[in-house]
């Protein structure tokens, strides 16, 4: 066996449940931190009166710092090392957002959730790197989609737990609250994350970098695989940042809170990425992408019922269909990107992210301008865009 393949880990054992566990902390971390602001942007636009697309700008500064942070986490990781990368990354977010406490205007909010999406670049893409260099390749898939259920509850968590907050303390103590909370969490990831095996530290060269971005952007399955993560998650944050507003507004008249709860749709959203590695095995990544991509699309229709439970039940499969193609995507970055695997997580999260960022306020327009029917329009019309992507990868070689 060579060396490069005598320390991979394969389900079952002892040393991928704490890799499991350590990396759905680091999930939860990430988006907890991240996400904490979305069912609060009602409460932006209202105490600071700005609009809906302006109130979104906490989350989108945030999301695109974090999206430029990835093009060189990866690189300065395969200098510093994975681990080290991702412990820092996890302490300095939660730090910031305790510091969220002594933050009273929106330009200061603004500045903080801009710092954080910088540190949170030494999270995502390395801790996919780090599960391609570890996990062997039947356990991949099923390591990915356990990591993104961890993103999917810390979602979950920083939303529904930020608008429960505020219904005690003011939303900056909310925040800083949860900034407690994930440091605890941090300290677990920093305990039970065992070191690399496969790792191989290389000198930080600007040269590498670039070459390295170049050379990945010249592979058209890769290629295809960002843009999947662009349209895809363009849709998904227009959906959840103006569900809100939706529910806030006659007929429904919900609190911010009660609007929240829709965030419990989440749960479904941590199950099928968990198990959506056994179906990719059972029924092909073809199959699998080309249906999570129509869940999307139906659970987009469903939405636009003017039934409470509908909607809720349209979000429900929206969300299911999301994680689980995100988690197909992102485990066959790993696979296709023979070399300098951490570059290429993170353009693709650069493109995920982007799309957030973009969406996530173009959607506000719509929004104002067309009312819940313009924004399931632009999500459908995002959808219908990846699966003509989806279409163009599956015409080539799944790996090179």
């Amino acid at each position: 066996m060579s060396a490069a393949m005598e320390g991979q880990v394969r389900v079952g054992t002892s040393r991928f449940r704490r890799i499991n566990v350590a990396l759905f902390c680091a999930g939860f971390v990430t988006f907890v931190t991240l996400y904490d602001v979305q069912p609060l942007l009602p409460l932006f636009a209202q105490e600071f009166r700005v609009t809906p697309a302006t109130a979104s700008l906490p989350l989108s500064c945030a999301t695109i710092a974090l999206a430029v942070g990835m093009l060189i986490a990866g690189t300065v990781s395969e200098t510093l090392g994975r681990r080290k990368v991702m412990s820092v990354a996890l302490f300095l977010t939660s730090l910031l957002a305790m510091a969220t406490f002594f933050s009273g205007s929106f330009e200061s909010l603004l500045a903080l959730r801009l710092l954080q999406g910088l540190v949170l670049a030494g999270v995502p893409s390395v801790a996919m790197a780090y599960l391609g260099e570890e996990m062997d390749a039947q356990s991949i898939g099923h390591a990915m989609g356990l990591y993104i259920s961890g993103n999917a509850m810390g979602g979950m968590s920083g939303r529904i737990g930020s608008a429960l907050l505020c219904q005690y303390v003011p939303w900056h103590t909310a925040i800083a609250l949860i900034g407690v909370f994930s440091l605890l969490l941090s300290l677990v990831f920093l305990k039970s994350l065992p070191p690399s095996t496969n790792f191989r530290q290389r000198p930080f060269q600007l040269r590498y970098l670039f070459t390295s971005l170049y050379q990945h952007l010249h592979d058209p399955g890769l290629l295809c695989l960002y843009a999947l993560a662009f349209l895809s998650m363009g849709g998904f944050i227009s959906l959840y940042n103006y569900i809100g507003f939706r529910l806030l507004a006659a007929p429904y008249n919900l609190s911010n809170y009660q609007a929240s709860l829709i965030f419990l749709v989440y749960l479904l959203g941590s199950f099928s990425s968990g198990v959506v590695g056994s179906l990719i095995h059972r029924f092909g990544r073809p199959f699998m992408i080309r249906l999570t991509l129509l869940v999307m699309l139906a659970g987009t229709a469903i939405t636009l019922s003017t039934s409470l439970p509908v909607i809720v039940a349209g979000v429900g499969v929206f969300t299911c269909g999301f994680f689980s193609a995100h988690a197909i995507a992102s485990s066959w970055v790993g696979r296709r990107a023979r070399t300098a695997k951490a570059q290429a997580s993170s353009l693709y999260l650069f493109s995920y992210y982007l799309g957030s960022s973009i969406s996530g306020t173009v959607g506000g327009m719509f929004w104002l301008n067309y009312g819940w029917n313009g924004v399931a329009a632009l999500i459908s019309l995002l959808i219908i865009a990846a699966f003509g992507v989806a279409s163009l990868l599956l015409r080539m070689p799944v790996e090179e």
